[in-house]
């Protein structure tokens, strides 16, 4: 079993890879600014504010809200820089993508498998190589 990497080593890899992921995608039209950096032990502290929160979930690498502006990686979930990297390019993806019609193609009967937005989000996270 891969072991995860600890909230410090993962914040260290962000600092170093988040500003170029930001110079080489550029800004979004539907934001006045890039996405602030947060991250969490799991989804259910985050939003329960409770130490040690779990439930089915626990596996959630990362997320975006548009609401926010921001991207939460839940460090646990991370087990390599690359891991990193592709997390971070996914959801800076989603920044890009307007966020009327994500919320749009889930309405239409879409899942995570087959949303237009997760498959193109899934598919630039190979451009990984390009910031390690």
């Amino acid at each position: 079993m891969i072991k995860s990497m600890t909230e410090k080593k993962v914040k260290k890899i962000i600092e170093e890879i988040y500003p170029k992921i930001e110079k080489y995608y550029g800004f979004s039209k539907f934001q006045e600014c890039t996405p602030y950096i947060e991250t969490h032990k799991n989804i259910y502290e985050k939003y329960s504010g409770e130490d040690g929160a779990q439930g089915d979930e626990d596996g959630c690498h990362a997320e975006y809200c548009s609401v926010m502006n921001e991207i939460t990686i839940y460090y646990p979930n991370m087990k390599s820089k690359k891991m990193i990297v592709e997390t971070l390019i996914h959801e800076y993806i989603h920044y890009l993508q307007s966020p009327t019609w994500f919320k749009r193609y889930y309405n239409m009967g879409h899942d995570y498998v087959t949303h237009p937005y997760e498959i193109e989000a899934t598919s630039y996270e190979k451009d990984y190589k390009l910031f390690i």
